[in-house]
């Protein structure tokens, strides 16, 4: 069997030490999952003088944080400020300016700690492949830009020069939007917080937790902790180590498979004619499908799955499928070989908003960002920080809503009732 390389590969040498979490300890704010949000939490929470403890079931990042595609997108998949506003009010407001200034709250904070990401500020670009979505983005566009986001319009030809591809009819380009390598930006951020004096356990698996009198109790195989407060930022992993996690939440969204793929670098004759500029972009939603040039000239290509496992090989196939249909002006572009393969879970909504909750007294959650989640994960775990610290909830910029379990959720999730039976028959037998 060929091993293939790690789609994000250490820039240096990882000086983060693992450990689990053995005995009881007594800190002010647990923080369960150590991807973007939980480090960049408990980050903000050291620097405002709090002690904290981040315990991650498997290995600092393993779920999407290092595995994506590095796009930071100060957007939504769907709803425009207006509709933001409408729906939560004031907190609307806020949460539609911390979603414009995502990507740059991520780069600033990377810049703060000296973290190398291979950072570039080239902005996101959106893309329109018919007629009714060119309309669609418009109306986007006018919102957003309506609310001072850093904005333009980009017709065919200015898209064709950008990406190299005449797939598409036109698009909207995010100025402030960009790119990181979100292993590198990850596990800095990890290193960051555990220089302010944060603690992270990575192989502890949370197996529950709650409150005990005034304090929250959470336990773990080999150990347990109290703490004041605690942040629940394990997002469509939320069931994957233990079903009596936080059940209701886990049912709030379904987890969708995303994979990524990096090709070798591309050949000298064709970088000027394939995203010359290295400007990231993506089609519009339904298809989550994005597409960038890095800074090694490698294409990474990303896309969603409609079933909850895939192979190599299916994915493969997939993006090999896709940079045919892409760049069908320049076949060589499909030939290029490709170098390395991931997937992994990201929290899908049915109305593509994230969802942010309280607990209970000091207790936050945050989960479902539909494919957008690196800039907004860095912006909701720094928000979530202030929760902990003690900002009035009226001036959050997370809406704090009850939590909505789905209807048929295990149906939804496996894509049928087949799926959700033979889910069900391997947990009752495992």
């Amino acid at each position: 069997m060929t091993v293939m390389p790690a789609l994000w590969p250490d820039q240096q040498p990882s000086t983060l030490s693992r450990s689990r979490l053995e005995g009881a300890r007594s800190v002010d704010c647990v923080i369960i999952g150590a991807g973007l949000t939980g480090v960049t939490a408990a980050l903000d929470l050291q620097r405002a003088g709090l002690t904290t403890i981040v315990l991650e079931a498997n290995t600092i990042g393993s779920g999407a944080s290092c595995n994506a595609g590095g796009n930071l997108i100060p957007s939504l998949t769907s709803h425009t400020p207006d509709e933001l506003t409408a729906l939560f009010r004031i907190a609307g407001e806020r949460f539609a300016a911390l979603v414009r200034d995502s990507a740059t709250t991520t780069f600033d904070l990377l810049r703060s700690e000296n973290i190398s990401a291979d950072a570039a500020e080239s902005g996101w670009i959106e893309l329109a492949s018919a007629r009714e979505d060119i309309r669609a983005l418009e109306q986007r566009h006018a919102a957003w830009h309506a609310y001072r986001a850093n904005c333009e319009f980009l017709s065919r030809e200015v898209v064709e020069r950008a990406t190299g591809s005449k797939q598409w009819t036109g698009g909207w380009h995010l100025k402030t939007g960009g790119s990181i390598n979100p292993r590198a930006a990850t596990l800095g951020l990890a290193a960051a917080a555990i220089r302010h004096g944060s603690t992270i356990h990575d192989g502890t698996p949370v197996l529950s937790f709650g409150r005990a009198g005034t304090r929250w109790v959470v336990t773990a195989p080999l150990g347990r902790i109290d703490s004041r407060a605690v942040i629940l930022a394990s997002n469509a992993y939320t069931d994957a180590y233990s079903a009596r996690l936080e059940p209701n939440l886990a049912r709030e969204i379904v987890p969708t498979l995303a994979w990524q793929v990096a090709t070798a670098p591309l050949p000298e004759n064709l970088r000027a004619h394939i995203m010359p500029a290295l400007t990231p972009a993506g089609e519009m939603a339904p298809s989550g499908l994005t597409i960038r040039r890095d800074q090694q000239h490698r294409l990474l290509i990303g896309g969603q799955m409609p079933t909850p496992t895939a192979t190599d090989s299916q994915v493969r196939t997939a993006a090999r499928a896709e940079l045919r249909r892409i760049f069908n002006e320049h076949p060589a572009v499909a030939d290029v070989a490709i170098e390395a393969i991931t997937s992994g879970r990201i929290g899908s909504t049915p109305d593509r908003l994230p969802r942010a909750h309280q607990l209970g007294p000091d207790g936050y959650a945050w989960l479902g960002c539909n494919g957008r989640g690196l800039a907004l994960a860095v912006a909701a775990g720094r928000e979530l920080a202030r929760a902990v610290t003690g900002t009035p909830h009226a001036d959050l910029a997370l809406p704090l809503t009850e939590p909505n379990p789905m209807s048929f959720h295990a149906i939804k999730r496996y894509g049928g009732l087949v799926g959700a039976l033979k889910s069900r028959l391997l947990r009752q037998n495992g």
